[in-house]
């Protein structure tokens, strides 16, 4: 996946650790990132969720490291598909195990009537509902 950069030049995405605070390292944040000028720009689609979770941790956060891939589906879909061992896989398939996993998980926690639970994984359907998903976003 690319973009145009403000050089002129193309921006690949790239799976990156932001820290904020010089105390939290937030890993597997989808960054657009140019060679050319060095300039990098958070994925749009993920900015909110990132944004959410810096808004979390306030001004004065304990030192920490993060995975970023347990707050955003998308980060989550693009760390699956850069696992070696998932190399082989079409794209699709990586996305339709994880709709399985999540669907599953949804009627696990619906049974235990957990309903936070439930919420979270609704959320996560919707993050990839919502951005309809397909091989050309990877």
């Amino acid at each position: 996946m690319q973009k145009q950069c403000k050089c002129g030049k193309p921006m690949s995405i790239r799976l990156r650790t932001v820290i904020y605070q010089n105390k939290v390292e937030i890993e597997n944040v989808p960054i657009f990132s140019c060679d050319s000028c060095n300039r990098s720009e958070v994925f749009a689609e993920v900015k909110p969720d990132l944004t959410g979770l810096i808004g979390k941790l306030g001004s004065k956060p304990d030192k920490q490291m993060l995975q970023f891939a347990e707050v955003s589906e998308i980060a989550h879909l693009m760390v699956k598909v850069t696992e070696k061992k998932r190399a082989a896989d079409p794209v699709e398939m990586i996305i339709e195990d994880r709709i399985n996993e999540l669907l599953d998980l949804l009627l696990l926690a619906q049974s235990l009537d957990d309903a936070v639970w439930v919420e979270d994984v609704r959320k996560r359907l919707a993050q990839i509902a919502k951005h309809s998903l397909a091989v050309q976003d990877f």
